[in-house]
């Protein structure tokens, strides 16, 4: 028995929006006639939301060719019909206010032709000049997988770059990293269905009550009469926090202190068989010397946790049957992000929590299809989980794209991070952006700015305008959610069919089309000639991905149609389960780990750590959810949360107007929040308000491994400057 308390579920739905038991008798592509009394629509679209990772199923409701209606999709396997707060006015994003409709050419419209061959002309000038590493691609997790796929073979093959990045590094490289260390390979190994069955459930920096409001269901739901333990591991009082049974609320960078306090615990207490895990992983003996050197008093220390509920938690997490150790950004955020990522691997490779029914390490993606381009993108590996250095690897992908190995780049390029450092250093002069806003979204905004501004070519491909479009020579309008068709693959990586309900806007192009129209310009229309079609696209990448960890060889589009989603490989709920991982001896490996100091720490002048994160009712860069009126009401404007004793220290009172700053910039105007929610000495800030940016404060450091951003440790002063 769990020394935490268990909580008997009563059935309520304690979270999510449920939208009753209806069963609408949709086709696979709509539904003719009304669903609901309350709606107008008179066909109703199965699709996927676009939002997170989750990956619900939905219905756009359409009538007279406006999409006016959403409503949960009752049978899709992973949301059951409930929708969120962003999900139930996505529909209102296809019409809203802002949308591009036309290319520009130095702000001025113009027709596609001009714009795609000045583009390409400005590039390929750059490139005979400056030679194929002054021009780059950063793309984004929003895409669908075989825009993807299509890009990926464009950038690489067709136009020859070597750097080559998305914004999928900015939030999930060091799972990816993680991943890779542990296990050889790519990808979360459990679904959703394991937070049900668990007996724990560990969410580690992960706000899902906020980021990913559709799983908190099913943690909460009972299974048997009884609902899993619940561990919320986060500075913050999260909203999550406050639905579990424990909350650890370690110190910001203290994780792996807390890690290898539990797992010094589970030895000292004889939870851990060293002999059969042994049999499985490799590097056991080389962790348990470094562990000579942690005691639990260490660790609490070390990780601002008292030591018995280092020994509690250890205790809970080694006597379950099953226990889920889950994820997101408090973890990946920072630049020790990948190795504490290998040390969750760890403790579930220890603990036997890997590859069986309730039990796994999982990373909670954060976009609609980050896991699309991690498994097609052509970016930090080829299409497959291909290795760029990998012989074997080089000659397969050659022989299926029919084409010499040569023209395969021998590694992977520039990262997201580097990518902005080369132009900031005048070596990349030419950069497409696709889909993404870094203006608003990368850390440390004023270098970001700058280099921006030094590019001698930009373009921006978007569906809205935004603060980066407002940057860029050259803009490309494309569709977006609603629009356009493909699939999404979600966390538990289940592929998902999205559909498009309405035409895009004014001259918009879906991001496919756009793709194609720049390979035609460019002289390589070839590479793409059996993408014609989304649907092309897809059967060819199902032979791509034919044998490789992310087999999608039998997932048809009709087999989607029927299950309403299917995992990769081929249907397996979970991997792993056979014990066998993806390095060439079949065992895994797990890592000593040794906790750095925040760089960036505080001290008199900045006396405050500072904490980014999300809110539920916005969207990343709100470039979609901040033109929708309800979504707006629910949360208008940014804040800063304070705690009371800090709040007395300085002056302020509930409502006041603060400046907060930082090495690197400031926020001259934001609203305070008064609340214990934060600890003392430490702050948050929602980052997604372009006009109170959390990153004209973050400092520009990354995981040397992974290259994501450490967007959760900087100091900060805090200053009243009016009341409310």
């Amino acid at each position: 028995m769990s020394p935490f308390s268990r909580t008997v579920d009563r059935g309520k739905r304690l979270l999510g929006f449920d939208n009753g038991e209806a069963r609408y008798g949709y086709t696979t592509t709509a539904v003719q006639g009304p669903v609901s009394t309350s709606r107008a629509a008179s066909t109703w679209v199965r699709t996927t939301c676009g939002y997170c990772s989750v990956g619900c199923g939905m219905l756009i409701g359409v009538r007279d060719g406006r999409a006016v209606a959403v409503q949960g999709d009752p049978d899709h396997p992973v949301n059951r019909g409930r929708l969120f707060p962003k999900g139930l006015t996505e529909h209102l994003m296809i019409a809203a206010d802002g949308r591009l409709t036309s290319p520009t050419i130095g702000g001025q419209p113009a027709a596609w032709d001009e714009a795609i061959r000045t583009m390409v002309d400005s590039f390929k000038a750059l490139i005979d000049e400056h030679g194929p590493d002054s021009v780059a691609i950063l793309s984004t997790g929003q895409l669908v997988t075989e825009e993807f796929y299509t890009l990926g073979k464009l950038a690489r093959l067709g136009m020859g770059l070597r750097h080559y990045d998305g914004n999928t590094t900015l939030c999930m490289a060091s799972a990816v990293a993680g991943y890779k260390m542990s296990f050889g390979t790519d990808g979360p190994p459990g679904c959703y269905e394991d937070l049900e069955l668990a007996d724990v459930v560990v969410l580690w920096g992960a706000n899902i009550a906020d980021n990913h409001p559709l799983l908190a269901p099913r943690i909460m739901q009972s299974h048997h009469g009884l609902r899993p333990t619940i561990i919320a591991v986060d500075p913050r009082v999260t909203k999550t926090a406050m639905l579990a049974d424990v909350h650890v609320a370690v110190k910001p960078r203290g994780d792996i202190a807390l890690l290898n306090g539990i797992i010094r615990h589970l030895l000292d207490e004889g939870l851990v068989d060293l002999d059969e895990v042994r049999q499985r992983a490799n590097g056991i003996d080389e962790l348990l010397a470094h562990l000579d050197d942690w005691s639990v008093e260490r660790a609490a220390e070390e990780a601002g946790v008292e030591a018995d509920v280092i020994r509690a938690t250890a205790i809970t997490i080694g006597r379950a049957e099953g226990c889920v150790l889950a994820w997101t950004m408090g973890v990946n955020h920072s630049t020790q992000g990948t190795m504490t990522v290998t040390l969750l691997n760890t403790l579930a490779l220890l603990t036997g929590n890997i590859g069986k029914p309730g039990a796994s390490p999982m990373s909670i993606t954060g976009q609609c299809n980050a896991m699309g381009t991690r498994e097609t993108g052509f970016t930090a590996s080829m299409p497959g989980y291909r290795s760029y250095d990998n012989p074997v690897h080089r000659a397969d992908l050659a022989r299926l794209w029919s084409i010499d190995e040569s023209r395969l780049p021998v590694e992977r390029g520039r990262a997201y991070p580097d990518i902005i450092n080369a132009v900031m250093s005048g070596k990349i002069k030419g950069l497409w952006i696709i889909g993404t806003n870094p203006v608003v979204s990368y850390p440390n905004r004023e270098t970001l700015e700058i280099a921006l501004s030094r590019l001698h070519v930009l373009v921006v491909q978007d569906g809205f305008e935004t603060p980066t479009t407002a940057m860029a020579h050259i803009v490309l309008p494309a569709a977006i959610w609603g629009e356009k068709e493909g699939t999404y693959t979600n966390s538990e990586r289940r592929v998902s069919r999205v559909r498009a309900a309405v035409d895009p806007p004014g001259q918009a192009l879906s991001d496919s089309d756009i793709f194609r129209r720049v390979a035609a310009e460019w002289g390589c229309a070839d590479l793409l000639a059996d993408c014609a079609t989304p649907h092309d696209a897809y059967d060819e990448w199902r032979g791509v991905s034919a044998g490789r960890p992310c087999d999608y060889s039998e997932i048809t589009l009709d087999r989607i149609d029927v299950e309403g989603g299917v995992q990769w490989p081929n249907g397996a709920a979970r991997l792993y389960e056979t014990g066998a991982y993806n390095y060439p001896d079949g065992r895994a490996k797990v890592y000593p780990v040794e906790p750095e100091a925040i760089r960036d720490r505080q001290r008199a002048a900045y006396p405050f750590n500072l904490n980014t994160g999300r809110t539920v009712e916005h969207w990343h860069t709100r470039t979609k959810t901040g033109r929708i009126g309800i979504l707006e009401g629910l949360a208008p404007e940014a804040w800063v949360e304070l705690h009371p004793i800090d709040a007395e220290a300085l002056g302020v009172y509930a409502g006041d107007f603060v400046r907060v700053s930082s090495q690197r910039g400031a926020i001259g105007r934001i609203r305070a929040r008064i609340t214990s929610i934060v600890r003392q000495g430490e702050v948050f800030i929602p980052f997604h308000w372009d006009e109170r940016c959390a990153n004209r404060l973050t400092v520009d450091e990354f995981d040397p491994i992974s290259r994501e951003p450490n967007d959760k440790h900087c100091s900060v002063s805090i200053a009243r400057i009016g009341a409310r």
